[in-house]
């Protein structure tokens, strides 16, 4: 079974969509607690609050993305932005990078990290 890749940007933004979808059903359940008025407001608190982090998350991420590198996919031929010094295609998931160190290597996320730039340095 071959590895699913997936672009950085994507990731994190399915993970703020989450938090909005999880931040309305933690409001839901507020619902069922009407009678205890103590208990609806806490989990209407909580559902506030994973739906404001994220907003912060999906600013956050677009300020990020705005510096990421634009490139062409070699496999699709569309524009796909880049983080780090590896990722992948947003739209056919094809590993990438920028690094002429890495060409042909196995992709592996590992290559971003400072410590591994570190290790490859010394």
């Amino acid at each position: 079974m071959a590895l699913k890749y997936s672009n950085k940007i994507n990731k994190i933004r399915s993970i703020a969509l989450g938090l909005v979808f999880a931040g309305m059903i933690i409001m839901y359940i507020g619902l069922f607690f009407r009678e205890t008025e103590w208990l609806m407001l806490s989990f209407m608190i909580l559902g506030v609050l994973a739906i404001g982090l994220s907003t912060v998350i999906y600013f956050w991420i677009g300020m990020l993305s705005t510096r990421a590198v634009p490139v062409e996919c070699p496999s699709c031929g569309k524009q796909t932005k880049m983080l780090g010094r590896v990722d992948a295609c947003m739209f056919c998931k094809e590993p990438l990078t920028l690094d002429k160190d890495l060409e042909g290597k196995e992709f592996d996320e590992k290559y971003n990290s400072k410590q591994y730039q570190k290790e490859q340095e010394s």
